[in-house]
Order: C-alpha cells, then sequence, then structure tokens
C-alpha cells in the first residue's frame, strides 16, 4: 500500500528488462509495490483439482489437473501430426491440443497418470472446449527431468498462488517474481492507526502481504485478507469522509421557498398527487437547500419513478429564494427533451416578464451548443441579469462565456455520462458554491454509493407514479430461431394498428464515414473474435431493410447522435406528436425521452449492450397506460454468458437486482469511475457487491478519524497509504465529485 523507497523500487531492477517490461505492458504492474499488491486470484491444494466444468471461455486460465490420456493423430496424408491431451479433475474433462514440432516435448513428458499446472486461453473447437499449444509446469517433478518444472513442497508449502496472469508470464512465472520481491514486504509501513488495527485484531500489514502470497495453512489466507480488504476499503472512506468534512466548511446560501410564491403556484397547478417517496425525497432536498453549507445529494430512482419532478420542485424553491437554477443534461435530445416537458409542466409559470406569463413565474430557458446565435446571445443575457430563473442544456453551460446573476442550484442528469472536470466547471459558476442534485436512473447497489459516491447522501425513488404499466420482457434467439425474430416484427405492426408507437434501437450508425473507421480497426475486431464475425447491425441499413420489408407501409424515422440538431429535434418532436410510427435509434434515446403512447421496443444486437443499459432503454416503454413490451434480439447461443445476461433483463423489471448483475459480471475498477479518472483501479482484494459489511464499518471508523484529525497530521503512514492508493488523478477526481 505504501511507497517506501524499497517498494518504489522499479521491477526492472530486479527481474530484468524482458519480464518487467510484460509486467508493465500487460498487468500494469511497475515497482515492488505494485507486486506485492497482485495477489493470488486463488490458491490451488496438492491433491486438490480445479473445476474444469466452470472454465470461462476466451479467457486466459490457469489449471491444475491429471493427464488421463495422449494420442498423435496424423493428417493431410501423414505429413501433419497433432497431439490431444486429456486432462481431468474429477469433475469435467479438458482436452489439450499441441501441433507439428510442438508435440514432441509434451508428448514425452505429459503421460498418463502426471500432474500438473497448465495455463492457455480457453477456446471452442468442435463444441468442446480446449487449450491450444498451452504451457504447462510439472509439479512435484525431478527438475534434472528438464522442462518448467515446479516442486510444491519447496516452492509454497502446500497451498499453490494462482496469480491473474497473462500471455507470455504464466502464474507460475509471476510466483518466482513475487519470491524475488517478498523480502521488501518487511519495509511496509502500516497504514492503520495503531488502535483501530488492534481494537480489530488484524495482524501488521507486511505479515498480511507475507501470509497473502505464501501462505502455510488456509486460515492465513483467511488473514491476509481480511487485513488488505480493510485496508483499501478504509483508505478509500478516510479519502471520500475528508471530502464530505472539507464540504462541510464551505459557505452557501442558504434557499427557501417564499410562502405563496413559484413552488406553491406550481404544487396548485399539479394535475396528481405526489407520491409518498417523491413528497419524502423532496423533504430531504429543501431541509438541506436550507442550510448554510452546499448540498450533495444523490438522487436515484428508477426508470420512470418521477425524478425530473423532484428535480423541478427543488429548482423551483431556489427560484423563490431569489436564485437560480441549472439542469445539465448529457444530450441535446434530453437537453430539448427536459425543456418541452419542464415548460409544458409549468404552463404560464414558465413565461415570467412575457405577455399572458404569471406574475409569480420566471423564464425558463434552453442553452445547447448547436443553438442560432440570436437565440443563443438572448439566452446568455437572460442568465446574467437573472431574468431566467432555470436553464437547461448541455456542456454548453460550462463555456466561460456563460454568467449567471446568482446560480443557486446545479441538477446534474445522468451523472455517469459527464466527465468530473464538467460538473466542476459548472459547480464554479456561482459567487458561493451552489448547492448540488446528482440524478441517476442507473439504480445503484448501497455500497457502491457508499463507494463511488461515497462524498454524497443518498435518496432512493423506488415507487412508481400511478398509471405506470408494465413491460413484458422476451429474448429473441434469431439464429436458433428466425421465425421468432419475424413474430417480433408482426408484434410491432399490431401495436402500431392499435394506435401505438415503436423503438428499433441499433447499437452503430453505419453511414460512411463511421464504416471508415471500421475499416482501421476491422483488424482489432478480427482479434476479438466476436462469436459471429460481422459488424453490429447498424440504424441506416436495419431503417431501410425493415421499412421495405415486414414494416412496408409504416412510418418510420431514424435518429442518431450524428444528426443536425435541429434534425433531431423535429424527428423526436413528431414522433412525441404522433406523426411517426417506428423510431430506429441508437442509444440516443436511452435516457430522458418521454414519449407515452410508445408502447413497443426491439433491441437489436441486445447482447452488445450492457445490462443496465438494456435496462435504461426498457424503460423508455410502458409510460403510459397501455402494457410494454420489449423484445431482445440476439444471435449468440443459448449456452453462452451473453444469453444468459439477456435472459436475466428479461426475467425482472427490479433495477437494483439488475444492477447487481451488471457489477457482478464488470470489473470492480469500471465501477469506480475509471473511465472518467484515468487511473486504474485501487481494489485489489475488495469487491463491492459482496463486501458490504466492511465497508459500512470502514466508512464508520473513517468518519471518526477525520473528524479527530482532518489533515492525518499524527497519522503519517495513513497520509502515504492515501498517496499510493488515490494517486493525485483519482483524489482529484473524488474531489470533484
Amino acid at each position: 500500500m505504501d511507497r517506501v523507497p524499497a517498494l518504489e523500487e522499479p521491477l526492472k531492477k530486479l527481474l530484468g528488462g524482458p519480464t518487467a517490461k510484460v509486467m508493465a505492458e500487460h498487468l500494469d504492474l511497475h515497482t515492488v509495490g505494485d507486486l506485492l499488491h497482485h495477489y493470488p486470484r486463488r490458491y490451488e491444494e496438492r491433491g486438490q483439482l480445479t473445476k474444469l466444468a466452470e472454465l470461462p471461455l476466451d479467457e486466459d486460465v490457469t489449471v491444475v489437473a491429471q493427464v488421463a490420456d495422449a494420442r498423435v493423430h496424423t493428417f493431410n496424408g501423414g505429413r501433419g501430426q497433432r497431439l490431444e491431451i486429456t486432462i481431468t479433475d474429477g469433475s469435467g474433462r479438458l482436452q489439450l491440443v499441441f501441433f507439428g514440432r510442438g508435440i514432441h516435448k509434451p508428448h514425452k513428458e505429459l503421460l498418463p497418470g502426471s500432474r500438473a499446472m497448465f495455463a492457455g486461453k480457453v477456446s471452442m473447437f468442435n463444441r468442446r472446449m480446449q487449450l491450444a499449444h498451452p504451457t504447462y509446469a510439472k509439479l512435484g517433478a525431478d527438475p534434472a527431468e528438464g522442462g518448467d518444472t515446479v516442486d510444491i513442497d519447496s516452492w509454497a508449502g502446500a497451498l499453490i498462488p494462482i496469480y491473474p496472469a497473462c500471455k507470455g508470464l504464466e502464474s507460475w512465472k509471476i510466483a518466482k517474481a513475487v519470491d524475488a520481491v517478498l523480502p521488501s514486504a518487511q519495509e511496509a509501513v502500516d497504514p492503520l492507526p495503531e488502535a483501530l488495527r488492534e481494537g480489530r485484531g488484524f495482524v501488521s500489514l507486511p505479515e498480511a502481504l507475507l501470509k497473502v502470497h505464501r501462505p502455510r495453512t488456509k486460515a492465513d489466507i483467511e488473514d491476509a485478507r481480511q487485513r488488505l480488504k480493510w485496508d483499501e476499503a478504509f483508505v478509500l472512506q478516510v479519502a471520500l469522509a475528508r471530502r464530505r468534512h472539507a464540504d462541510g466548511q464551505l459557505p452557501a446560501v442558504a434557499r427557501r421557498p417564499a410562502p405563496g410564491g413559484l413552488l406553491d403556484a406550481f404544487d396548485a397547478k399539479l394535475p396528481f398527487t405526489l407520491t409518498e417517496g417523491q413528497q419524502k425525497v423532496s423533504r430531504e432536498i429543501f431541509d438541506d437547500l436550507a442550510t448554510e453549507h452546499p448540498m450533495h445529494r444523490l438522487l436515484q430512482g428508477e426508470v420512470g419513478s418521477g425524478k425530473t419532478m423532484v428535480a423541478l420542485r427543488a429548482m423551483l424553491a431556489v427560484v423563490d429564494s431569489g436564485g437560480q437554477a441549472a439542469m445539465l443534461a448529457p444530450t441535446e435530445v434530453l437537453a430539448q427533451q427536459h425543456h418541452r416537458s419542464i415548460t409544458e409542466m409549468m404552463g404560464e409559470l414558465a413565461e415570467g416578464g412575457m405577455l399572458g406569463g404569471s406574475d409569480l413565474g420566471t423564464k425558463v430557458v434552453l442553452l445547447t451548443g448547436s443553438m442560432g446565435m440570436p437565440a443563443r446571445r438572448q439566452a446568455l443575457l437572460d442568465l446574467v441579469t437573472g431574468e431566467a430563473g432555470v436553464v437547461i442544456g448541455t456542456h454548453a453551460l460550462i463555456e466561460d462565456k456563460v454568467q449567471f446573476h446568482d446560480l443557486g442550484l446545479v441538477v446534474v442528469d445522468e451523472q455517469h455520462r459527464f466527465g468530473v472536470e464538467q460538473r466542476d466547471a459548472l459547480r464554479g459558476k456561482g459567487k458561493q458554491p451552489p448547492h448540488l442534485l446528482v440524478m441517476t436512473a442507473t439504480p445503484i447497489p448501497r455500497t457502491v454509493a457508499m463507494t463511488v459516491f461515497g462524498d454524497l447522501e443518498t435518496s432512493v425513488l423506488d415507487q412508481l407514479p400511478a398509471g405506470r404499466s408494465p413491460i413484458a420482457s422476451h429474448v429473441v434467439p434469431a439464429q436458433d430461431k428466425p421465425h421468432f425474430l419475424a413474430r417480433a416484427w408482426e408484434r410491432v405492426r399490431e401495436e402500431v394498428d392499435k394506435g401505438h408507437q415503436a423503438y428499433v434501437v441499433c447499437p452503430r450508425i453505419g453511414d460512411d464515414e463511421e464504416e471508415a473507421k471500421t475499416a482501421k480497426g476491422k483488424k482489432k475486431a478480427e482479434e476479438a473474435e466476436t462469436a459471429d464475425k460481422r459488424p453490429p447491425l447498424a440504424v441506416i441499413e436495419i431503417a431501410d431493410q425493415l421499412s421495405k420489408g415486414p414494416l412496408q407501409g409504416l412510418r418510420t424515422e431514424i435518429l442518431h447522435g450524428r444528426m443536425q440538431p435541429e434534425d433531431k429535434d423535429d424527428v423526436m418532436r413528431r414522433f412525441g406528436a404522433g406523426e411517426v410510427d417506428v423510431l430506429v435509434a441508437t442509444t440516443v434515446i436511452e435516457v430522458g425521452v418521454n414519449v407515452p403512447n410508445a408502447t413497443a421496443m426491439v433491441i437489436m444486437d441486445a447482447d452488445r449492450f450492457g445490462v443496465s443499459q438494456l435496462h435504461q432503454l426498457r424503460g423508455r416503454v410502458g409510460r403510459g397506460s397501455a402494457p410494454g413490451l420489449c423484445l431482445l434480439v440476439t444471435d449468440m447461443p443459448e449456452a453462452s454468458a451473453a444469453r444468459a445476461r439477456l435472459n436475466a433483463v428479461a426475467s425482472t423489471l427490479d433495477g437494483f437486482e439488475l444492477s447487481r448483475i451488471d457489477l457482478e459480471q464488470r470489473r470492480e475498477g469500471d465501477v469506480l469511475g475509471q473511465a472518467q479518472s484515468g487511473v486504474r483501479s485501487s481494489l485489489r482484494m475488495l469487491t463491492v457487491i459482496d463486501d458490504e459489511e466492511v465497508i459500512a464499518a470502514a466508512r464508520e471508523e473513517a468518519g471518526t478519524v477525520v473528524a479527530e484529525d482532518p489533515d492525518l497530521e499524527h497519522l503519517p503512514g495513513l497520509r502515504t497509504a492515501l498517496d499510493a492508493l488515490l494517486d493525485k488523478d483519482r483524489e482529484q477526481y473524488l474531489d470533484k465529485g
């Protein structure tokens, strides 16, 4: 964890150039400390064999198994030779294949009954899993026999650590490298305050590193894991606790709605009552807005749970108090959609200062990058004079030219779509730090909320407004059962015949510019070896096929991110007005698009989307009184992981359940905002989903430690660990929140 000089030593000094180069390029390991924190993925026992039946396809694996039989086959009229070796672990079998001259050594060494560790990439041939030309190390063999051998006893006692490996660097080679750097573990400085470590009965950090890499017993592994997990959770929570503490010191203007003002007038106009959930969350937000330090709140809610209504009421409360509110949307389509729906909901209250507008009203302006100059100039003027109380826009709001009269609240829609710098720049527009409300329709498990959004208070909307309809979801296996796909298009026609509308979603646009890029990336795609060897389906081609084929005669339009903004807005407006039957689109419709009359959605190549994204897309239908239908079309075979993922989406409408599935299938690093912070995940041992108790306890301890010593002056070990685990980029990422 800590980078004292011994742990900062570059690996190439100790391991030599070639090994260090592979470690740096493929495993992102550069120093002794990095390698000491590259923990074994699991451990094998002598006499215990791995589950061959559970090997993942297309992944580099290390297995310990016994040779069951070995046979040489000839082909090409006797000119070619192939060695097939079957290995077993008692629960399953796996085929190893060697070709040409590569068969002689394994044929001589891997005799039936011998045991070895094998490493390679799992592939499929003739519907059977295999390792082609795996590297191997015999277990307990005599080194005099030649070849790569590993003596279990001298190497790792009874437990063999299996490391996350890569091509050119097998697990046992990493183990030898760890042996070379393990003495440096003694110099690791312990980040935990001594009282905390002793109170929780943890082993010291040097001891934990020794036990995780070279355990003698299973209890050693458990001791090490508990300690190392705790370190990761605690250091991260200390960073977040310091952030919360710093925010608590900042000044902000308290914003309270005026009695009989704009908010009361808006509430009186509402044709429905707010759900209990909306009322409860609104109270939490209004309490925060009334304090003299900035609100930092995350509002998460299921697709369609009425987050926009809650956010709008908060914005109107701020306008009531004399301030301005800005809503930041990730796309122009969504910004226009929000502007349209908010002005419709507010009616004459959105026309403050205009003829026919309400005396209590304010101006609601839209600001996007593609607006014409006169409209843009007027919008900027309305913001700087304070004429406009509410502004909705894209990242165009962040530009230097945009000045506010008195920015009191920033609402960020779909947090994960924005770079950190963008959110920070908007926050800097206020005379004092404005209050911040972050909204997401991607449900986030509690542990992730505590980790990723640990500096935000969290509100959850889990109740759907009355009048919302259920959505039926089905997987359509187009390759296995083509007649299912034909039926899908019939269902779309049936919905249109009933007076409803439909979406068809494709992963790609498919215009010439994109094709040129695709040709460039073709080699990469071939290396990726996608199951079907074809590029993802494209909006332009599919729209053409549908309008000439199964959906002939229906009014079909396309929508994608590369269209001119006025064209996009025109298509969305006509779709909203019911003048378009079928909208063939990319994921630009994923968030916030609200057309209650759209009841059916067909997602092409559904396996190419993530679980949360599919859930978001599906949320575009069933928004009115008629039931929704979502069809997930895929060419992937029944036994594939992709199909299992789609079946999970089809089986539940519970976004929190799906977010767990999504998280389990992705690396933790993705969850920690790696893409936004540009640094690798700091988590090696902690898993955000499973370690809820550890994270919750670490959060509590971190809060106590930071309250007593915000600058960690008396805890130099913890400071150093913080610098190492949260290098400058990541610390900034947390700071900008």
